[in-house]
């Protein structure tokens, strides 16, 4: 583990605002966030500590303009189990006092979840679960979805790469409901695009390190492009053990898509290894100025020099700005007494923030932006640090999310 991982784990183990919260009776005045995330196993990268440091930057940033209104934050692992993070989040209601969660990350724990919240009226404010579902069947009047979804992703991806020439695709999946979301929405777009997917390999999560057997079988399907249906550490290994493989050289070579990557992994594996691989994204530190401010900030303030925040990082920025807004706008007490009503509020309120821009929070909980195809470009194309990516696609913000009435939300008023 790299020093800037230990100094980000430390930071989260020892929030300034945690002791406040070990009392038996909290205090009643306060806005409590906490952060549910993996602060040590394979998405600690993409989510963890430096999800943690962007609910920090946004409080502090927040009651920086408000000193009036208290606001403290706890983290938790949720360790990749379902069980563990339900139960965390129960621990968090009953006893800690929590108004609002926050990241969360794996998608069985996030739909565990959102009915603890609707039973306990608050506020579930994912950033980094992929699952579509959240504002579909298992949309709730207590939860916003935030950065991303698999609906989004699949079609950045899938039509963008189809009708770019990868007309053929092969599969490697998490075997869990994650990867499963993954393949079944880019498979959509694939076919709708005129492509085909040609099989797909499905791997146990999250105990495999050895993708070499897959990969083998990806390469013997003769694909153009080799969809990666997973995150995190597995989307660095499997990529790095692909090139060793050989499979994106010689004559049958084929095309890497990382349909739920960031720029956390590309920096973490070396763009050596990534370079021509096709990521979706609908944040990037470096697509304008006020993205590139956000990060200045985030470096300085959170004590995280060289660390470049990914679209769940900086929706967990986004989502925690705009819910504090609408905290000063009902009040504390309101706030706490409804998580419900708290969300209704962020729905009727634009969002503007300088990691996401401006934009809408939509009936069925979805947050709606443009989302972003990007290529990895090669090591000597890089201006310097973090530079990772060129522009290859935009999917215009009312193009990006899965229509409203294709869902089936039950909030959707028909």
């Amino acid at each position: 583990m790299s020093p800037t991982r230990r100094a980000l784990l430390g930071a989260a183990a020892t929030l300034p605002y945690a002791p406040a919260i070990l009392r038996a009776q909290p205090a009643s005045d306060v806005i409590r966030i906490g952060v549910l995330t993996d602060l040590a196993g394979p998405y600690r990268d993409v989510t963890g500590p430096t999800s943690v440091a962007c609910v920090r930057q946004a409080v502090e940033e927040f009651t920086a303009q408000n000193p009036s209104i208290r606001v403290e934050v706890i983290a938790a692992d949720h360790q990749n189990k379902a069980d563990v993070g339900v139960n965390t989040v129960r621990q968090w209601f009953d006893t800690r006092g929590v108004d609002v969660v926050t990241d969360v990350g794996n998608s069985a724990i996030a739909l565990g979840i959102n009915p603890v919240c609707v039973e306990r009226d608050r506020v579930h404010l994912n950033a980094s679960a992929a699952t579509s579902d959240l504002t579909g069947r298992a949309c709730t009047p207590n939860t916003i979805h935030w950065s991303y979804d698999t609906w989004c992703f699949a079609k950045t991806s899938g039509a963008a790469l189809t009708g770019m020439g990868g007309d053929t695709w092969y599969f490697l999946t998490a075997d869990y409901a994650f990867g499963h979301a993954i393949e079944r929405d880019t498979t959509r777009f694939i076919e709708g695009a005129g492509g085909r997917v040609l099989g797909a390999s499905r791997y146990p999560f999250p105990q495999t390190t050895d993708f070499s057997a897959f990969l083998l079988q990806a390469r013997a399907s003769r694909a153009k492009v080799l969809g990666l249906a997973l995150a995190g550490d597995d989307l660095v290994n499997s990529v790095k053990q692909a090139q060793e493989f050989g499979l994106t050289r010689g004559s049958n070579a084929m095309q890497l898509a990382a349909i739920i990557g960031s720029v956390t992994g590309v920096i973490a594996a070396g763009m050596q290894t990534m370079q021509g691989m096709y990521i979706a994204e609908t944040f990037y530190w470096d697509q304008d100025e006020r993205t590139r401010a956000f990060t200045r900030r985030l470096q300085a303030q959170q004590r995280i020099p060289g660390v470049f925040p990914n679209y769940v990082h900086a929706g967990n920025y986004s989502g925690v700005t705009h819910y504090l807004k609408a905290v000063k706008e009902l009040g504390v007490a309101r706030a706490k007494a409804s998580g419900r009503e708290a969300v209704a509020l962020m729905k009727r309120m634009p969002t503007d923030d300088d990691a996401y821009g401006q934009g809408t929070v939509r009936e069925d909980g979805r947050k709606i932006h443009p989302s972003h195809l990007y290529q990895v470009k090669r090591p000597e194309e890089s201006r310097g640090p973090g530079d990772v990516y060129r522009l290859a696609v935009t999917i215009p913000a009312d193009q990006a999310f899965r229509p409203l009435a294709e869902g089936g939300c039950p909030l959707v008023r028909s």
